[in-house]
């Protein structure tokens, strides 16, 4: 399968109402013209799994601030007030979730673990609603995986194939999001020739990788 493809195709293929992932750290490290190719198709009722929602009309705060989304699974909605205005105004959902717990809860997802069991949570709101497991005398709660229609990642280089590198803090959230979702469409600062990517730099492999983005063509 030819896995380079349009921008504009590769958000084509998801519908309204669909669950993403989006990798990222405060908009370091997110696909930012997938976002905003997400915004141009207008695709709304969207549920977002994500670190954070960023800034206002900054990575994932664009899709916030255009209120294409209906729901949030984040460790913290950022340093973005549209969310929290919408949160308080009922417009979305935000379940915030602890950030280790977060990144535990998608690997879990991706590598077909039916949970995790953690300490923290215990006795806050975080536990209202949850199981809790005891494992020689010691509670813990246990967090069910998350898993995504899609998951839209950020490399620093991708070969033809659809190997991807990642580059310093884009590492924390794209590779194990790749992992946990149905569909993955990466976009890359560079797309290279298969071989030029060392094996051991390669962090997400090409067969989970859906869709590559093509480089767009500079004019002038």
């Amino acid at each position: 399968m030819r896995k380079v493809i349009a921008l504009s195709d590769a958000v084509e293929r998801i519908p309204e109402g669909a669950v993403l992932m989006i990798g990222g750290f405060t908009g370091i490290g997110a696909p930012l013209r997938l976002i905003d190719e997400l915004v141009r198709q207008r695709k709304s009722e969207l549920t977002i799994i994500t670190n954070d929602t960023g800034r206002p009309n900054v990575g994932i705060g664009k899709l916030v601030s255009e209120r294409l989304v209906s729901r949030v699974i984040a460790s913290h909605i950022g340093l973005n007030p549209d969310t929290q205005k919408q949160m308080i105004a009922g417009e979305i959902e935000v379940e915030l979730v602890p950030q280790g717990t977060l990144a535990e809860r998608i690997r879990a997802g991706g590598f077909g673990l039916g949970g995790i069991l953690t300490l923290t949570g215990l006795g806050t709101l975080v536990e209202e609603g949850k199981a809790t497991v005891d494992v020689d005398g010691q509670t813990f709660l246990l967090e069910r995986p998350l898993r995504a229609d899609f998951a839209l990642v950020a490399a620093k280089r991708a070969d033809y194939g659809g190997n991807l590198e990642y580059a310093f803090t884009a590492r924390n959230f794209n590779p194990l999001m790749a992992m946990a979702a149905t569909t993955v469409i990466a976009e890359a600062d560079e797309i290279v020739p298969v071989g030029v990517i060392s094996p051991d730099a390669v962090v997400t492999p090409n067969v989970v990788v859906d869709h590559l983005v093509a480089k767009e063509r500079r004019h002038g």
